[in-house]
C-alpha cells in the first residue's frame, strides 16, 4: 500500500469542528482542540474517546450507529465550544456558580451544556418542523376551507420550507463577524483534512493550496437529513394511511429522527468512500452550501487546525500519551487559592511562597492578591510552572528564578547559593568601613550578590573570587543585570591574586560539616551546590585558610568580615591571631553570625 493510500486510509477516521477561535480533531481513539488565545498562543486540550471498534455489536450496525454518532457529535460539539469559550475567560464562574459547585454538589457547566442541548433542540424543532407545518396549513387555508395538499405534497412542500429556512439561517448568520471567523476556521479544518488526504507533507503552504469543501461535512449531513425526512416522513405517513397534524405531526417527527440521521449518516460516509461521477450529483448540494459555511482561512488558522490534527494522529499512533486539558484565565484570589492548595497537598505549607510565586509572576504586591483581576492564560500557565517545580523540592527562589538581595535583584540557580538575610547583615556591617576609594576583595562570591551590593552602595573598587567557573558565569551575569562595575576571577581563595593588597576582605564561605549536610533539608541538600556548602571535616576549611592569607592581602589597618554558622563565631575568633581586633556580631535572631576583624 502506497502512503496515499495509507493516508487516505486513515483519515476515514478523523473528522473535525469549527469552535470559538481554533478547531476540534477526532480521531480514532482521541480527539484534540487547538484554540489559538488572544495573546495569539496556541493552546491545547486532548480527550480519549472509546474506539468505534470496541463499542457494543448494536451500536456498531449500521444506521444505529449514525445515531450514536448524530447525538454524541451534538454533546460532544456543544461541550467543545464551551470549552473553547473558558480560554478566553468567558467561561470564568460567578459567585452563585461556585455556590451551586460547593453547597449543592452541582456541576454548573453540566447545567450549561444541558440547557444549550435543549434550547437547541428547541429552537431546531421550531424552526425545521414547526414553522415549516404553520407555513404549509396557512397556504392551504388561503387556498379554502376544504383545500388540503396530499402526503406527498406537503411533505415536499414542508421539505422545500426547511431547505429554504437552512439555506436563510446560513446566509443571515455569515453577516455576523465572529460566525464568519467560524467559518473561516471551518475551511482550515476541511483544508488539513483534505492536505493529509492528498498525501502531501502537513504544512500551512500546502493546506492552503487544498479545498476547503470536504465530503463529509456535517452541513452535507443537514442537508442529507433534510432531504431523506421528506422520503421518510412521506413514506410514513402514507403507511399509516391518514394525515398527520399539528403536535401530533411534530412528535411523529421526533420520533422518526433517528432514522433519519442513521441513514443519512449512511449515505454520507457510502459517498465520501467513492469518486463516481454517476454519483457526483448527490454530493453536489451539500459542496455548494459549504461555499458559505467555509471561508478561505488564514495561514494562523491552517496552522491551528494543522495543530489539532497532528496530536490527534500522534495519539492515535500512542495509547500511552496522557490527556491535556485547557489551561484558562482565573481570576487573582482563585489562583492564589488554587497555588496554596497545591503546595499544602505537597507538603508546603508556607503561605507566604505561594504569595512570592504569585505576585512577583504577576509583579503586583501580596497585598493586591485578593481581587477578582482576571489573570491571563501565559500567566496562569508560567505560575503552574513555577508550583511544578516548586513541589519537587526545588527551592523557591531557583523556580522563581531571581531573588531580592539589599533591593538589587540577584538571578539564581543551582550554579549558586540563594543569598541569605543574615548576609544583608554582612553587607551592611561592612558597608560601614567602605567607601569610592577602597579597595575591596569578595572571597567566594557565588552569586555575586555581595559584590554587587558593596560596589553599588559604594562605588568602590570591587574584585569577587569564586573556584567555581559556572557560579562566575552567573555573577558576571547578574553584575552587567545591576550595572556593576566587578572585577571577577577564577582561583581557589588567594591562589590567583599573588600580592594584591585590599582595604577590606569580605566572605560567606561554605561552613557546613561535610557529614552534616546530608541531614540538611531536601531544599538545600539536593539543589544548592554541594560546593558552596561543604565546609570539611569540622567545617572550619575556609576559616583557617583565610586566618592565614588575609594578613598578606591586607593594607595597613585592613578589615575583615566573615559570616559564619551557629556556635562557630567563637573558634573563628581564635584562629584570627594575626588581627589586633576581632569582634563578633549578632544578626537579626541574636546569633552569632558575624566576625569582624581589624588588621
Amino acid at each position: 500500500m502506497s502512503n496515499n493510500d495509507q493516508n487516505k486510509k486513515s483519515s476515514v477516521s478523523i473528522g473535525g469542528q469549527a469552535v470559538i477561535e481554533g478547531v476540534m480533531m477526532r480521531g480514532r481513539t482521541a480527539m484534540a482542540t487547538a484554540v489559538r488565545d488572544s495573546e495569539g498562543i496556541i493552546r491545547l486540550e486532548t480527550k480519549r474517546v472509546k474506539p468505534q471498534a470496541s463499542r457494543n455489536l448494536f451500536f456498531r450496525l449500521p444506521i444505529v450507529r449514525g445515531v450514536v454518532a448524530f447525538i454524541n457529535s451534538f454533546v460532544t460539539g456543544t461541550k467543545t465550544l464551551l470549552r473553547s469559550a473558558e480560554v478566553f475567560g468567558e467561561g470564568e464562574p460567578s459567585k452563585f456558580e461556585k455556590w451551586m459547585a460547593k453547597k449543592l454538589k452541582i456541576d454548573v457547566m453540566s447545567i450549561v451544556i444541558f440547557l444549550s442541548l435543549i434550547l437547541g433542540l428547541g429552537l431546531a424543532i421550531f424552526l425545521f418542523m414547526w414553522l415549516p407545518q404553520f407555513i404549509r396549513v396557512t397556504i392551504e387555508g388561503l387556498c379554502g376551507a376544504s383545500f388540503t395538499f396530499d402526503i406527498w405534497a406537503k411533505n415536499f412542500i414542508e421539505g422545500g420550507l426547511k431547505l429554504f429556512i437552512f439555506i436563510g439561517y446560513i446566509l443571515l448568520s455569515s453577516l455576523l463577524r465572529d460566525v464568519r471567523r467560524t467559518y473561516k476556521y471551518h475551511g482550515a479544518e476541511h483544508k488539513t483534512i483534505s492536505c493529509f488526504e492528498s498525501g502531501k507533507q502537513l504544512t500551512v503552504q500546502n493546506a492552503k493550496e487544498c479545498s476547503r469543501v470536504h465530503d463529509r461535512c456535517g452541513t452535507t449531513f443537514m442537508i442529507f437529513v433534510i432531504v431523506i425526512s421528506i422520503l421518510v416522513f412521506a413514506i410514513v405517513e402514507a403507511l399509516i394511511g391518514i394525515h398527520v397534524e399539528k403536535l401530533l405531526r411534530i412528535a411523529l417527527k421526533l420520533a422518526l429522527l433517528p432514522i433519519v440521521s442513521g441513514l443519512s449518516y449512511e449515505l454520507l460516509k457510502a459517498l465520501s468512500k467513492t469518486k463516481s461521477p454517476f454519483l457526483f450529483p448527490l454530493k453536489i448540494p451539500g459542496l455548494l452550501l459549504q461555499r458559505i459555511t467555509t471561508k478561505e482561512p488564514d495561514d494562523d488558522m491552517i496552522e491551528v487546525a494543522i495543530t489539532a490534527f497532528n496530536k490527534v494522529i500522534e495519539m492515535d499512533a500512542d495509547q500511552t500519551i496522557p490527556e491535556q486539558t485547557f489551561i484558562v484565565p482565573q481570576k487573582r484570589k482563585d489562583l492564589l487559592m488554587n497555588v496554596l492548595n497545591t503546595l499544602k497537598e505537597n507538603g508546603i505549607s508556607e503561605q507566604a511562597e505561594g504569595e512570592w510565586i504569585v505576585s512577583l509572576t504577576l509583579n503586583v504586591k501580596r497585598s493586591e492578591l485578593n481581587t477578582d483581576d482576571l489573570v491571563a492564560v501565559s500567566n496562569v500557565e508560567k505560575i503552574q510552572k513555577i508550583v511544578n517545580e516548586r513541589v519537587t523540592g526545588r527551592p523557591l527562589w531557583y523556580c522563581l528564578g531571581d531573588t531580592d538581595f539589599y533591593s538589587y535583584t540577584i538571578k539564581v540557580d543551582e550554579r549558586v547559593l540563594i543569598p541569605r538575610p543574615e548576609t544583608e547583615l554582612l553587607v551592611e556591617n561592612a558597608l560601614k568601613y567602605i567607601d569610592k576609594d577602597s579597595k575591596v576583595l569578595d572571597l567566594c562570591t557565588g552569586s555575586g550578590a555581595i559584590a554587587i551590593a558593596v560596589q553599588k552602595k559604594s562605588n568602590a573598587s570591587v574584585t569577587a573570587i569564586d573556584i567555581s567557573e559556572k557560579a562566575l558565569e552567573l555573577a558576571k551575569s547578574n553584575a552587567q543585570l545591576n550595572g556593576a562595575d566587578i572585577e571577577f576571577i577564577e582561583s581557589d581563595l588567594f591562589c590567583s591574586i599573588e600580592n594584591r593588597k585590599f582595604d577590606v576582605i569580605i566572605s560567606n564561605p561554605p561552613y557546613i560539616k561535610s557529614s552534616d549536610i546530608v541531614g540538611l533539608q531536601k531544599e538545600v541538600k539536593d539543589f544548592e551546590p554541594t560546593i558552596a556548602l561543604d565546609g570539611g571535616q569540622d567545617g572550619y576549611d575556609f576559616y583557617r585558610t583565610i586566618a592565614v592569607n588575609a594578613k598578606k592581602h591586607l593594607n595597613e589597618k585592613g578589615m575583615l568580615f566573615l559570616e559564619c554558622g551557629i556556635g562557630q563565631a567563637e573558634t573563628i575568633k581564635s584562629m584570627l591571631t594575626d588581627f589586633r581586633s576581632v569582634e563578633i556580631i549578632k544578626d537579626y535572631e541574636n546569633i552569632d553570625r558575624i566576625v569582624k576583624a581589624v588588621l
